[in-house]
């Protein structure tokens, strides 16, 4: 796929709307605001919801779209890149060309191109994993990733506000259900329980494990089945299922040739004052000390990259972003879910015995802090 210029894929006239719309200030929302504002969703509520987003959105896509095309080392113009970029400009002249929101017909022929526009993104980490790649083939050999910081904190800034486009288009549209699931204000379960998602993400992981490998060791998981707190069920789920991901493949690559039977891998759900923390323990041999400042790096992995760099874009199979590892970006992409709502992830590892994983999870229920 030949490299295209910015320029000449789309109009002057669009390119200089995105830098006019990229100058612009956005608007934070607090939990507890969505909480609040989401527990009614009478149509006023919708269409007071749907006419801040006409303006917030394109204001946050613009400023992606920027980014994407000033970025160090020729990563902009990488194939993978390119496309996603395209994905962000045609968001936002689709949310541009949108008229006004006046009543509850508009509101609702806008929340279905919302929602298009959040399908539209749904490949947007595997594809900037395979322009990460793309890159990554390119460097001289002997530099340290990093040194590669304006590329890690840009790509930190752009994952973490596609975390709050997709959270605030993907409540929007779920405050739609009617039908909602009991105590879920949209995205949002007033009294999820950490454990019963704990063993969802635990069995998917497994089943991915026993896909690649053939077998999986068993996962324990201990806490109060009957603890609930306020938090988005999905965020949780991803950021488990990446760490009992990671153990999993610790243990079964540790343990393939031994005639011990792998040790199993540990989760612990504590309810603490301030934070619910999970704590997720495997005997996989670890981390050296050496690679422990590169994990939450997106150049790095310890496995085989699944995707091929000298794939055609339009035909890639995306679907491969299941297999157990090997595009650098789970761990720092789990500890901006985390730290989206305030809480963090936090990595500790003795080499020649395990990993634990401590991942913080903020009480959301009375926080007042805006989002990213």
């Amino acid at each position: 796929m030949a490299a295209k210029k910015l320029y000449e894929s789309f109009s002057k006239e669009l390119i200089e709307e995105v830098h006019r719309w990229g100058s612009m200030k956005q608007t934070g929302v607090s939990l507890k605001y969505m909480m609040e504002f989401g527990s009614k969703p009478t149509p006023r509520n919708l269409l007071i919801s749907s006419q801040f987003l006409h303006k917030e959105l394109p204001m946050r896509i613009a400023r992606r779209v920027i980014d994407l095309q000033t970025l160090p080392y020729g990563l902009s113009h990488k194939p993978a890149v390119l496309k996603v970029r395209d994905w962000y400009l045609d968001s936002f002249r689709d949310l541009r060309s949108f008229p006004d929101i006046k009543d509850e017909n508009d509101e609702l022929e806008f929340t279905k191109m919302i929602n298009l526009v959040k399908v539209r993104h749904n490949n947007v980490v595997p594809m900037m994993a395979l322009g990460v790649q793309q890159l990554k083939k390119d460097l001289h050999p002997k530099i340290d990733y990093q040194d590669l910081d304006e590329i890690h904190q840009f790509l930190d800034r752009f994952y973490m506000s596609r975390i709050g486009i997709r959270m605030l288009i993907g409540q929007h549209v779920a405050l739609h259900d009617p039908n909602p699931p009991p105590d879920c204000v949209g995205y949002i379960h007033t009294k999820m329980s950490p454990l019963e998602v704990a063993r969802n993400a635990t069995e998917d992981a497994r089943s991915i494990c026993l896909r690649e490998y053939g077998s999986a060791p068993k996962v324990n998981i201990y806490g109060d089945p009957n603890f609930t707190f306020p938090y988005v069920p999905t965020h949780l789920h991803l950021m488990v299922f990446e760490l009992v991901k990671n153990s999993l493949r610790a243990v079964e690559e540790r343990f393939v040739d031994s005639d011990k039977v792998a040790p199993p891998v540990r989760i612990i759900v504590a309810d603490g004052l301030e934070d619910v923390t999970i704590k997720i323990s495997d005997e996989g041999g670890g981390i050296p000390r050496s690679g422990l400042p590169k994990i939450f790096t997106y150049l790095y992995s310890t496995a085989r990259n699944p995707l091929d760099e000298h794939s055609d874009l339009d035909t890639i199979d995306l679907a491969t972003v299941s297999t157990l590892a090997g595009y650098g970006y789970g761990l720092p992409i789990s500890r901006l879910y985390a730290r989206y709502f305030g809480g963090d992830l936090q990595i500790i590892s003795m080499e020649g015995y395990g990993t634990d994983a401590y991942l913080h999870l903020s009480r959301l229920g009375d926080s007042q802090e805006p989002l990213p």
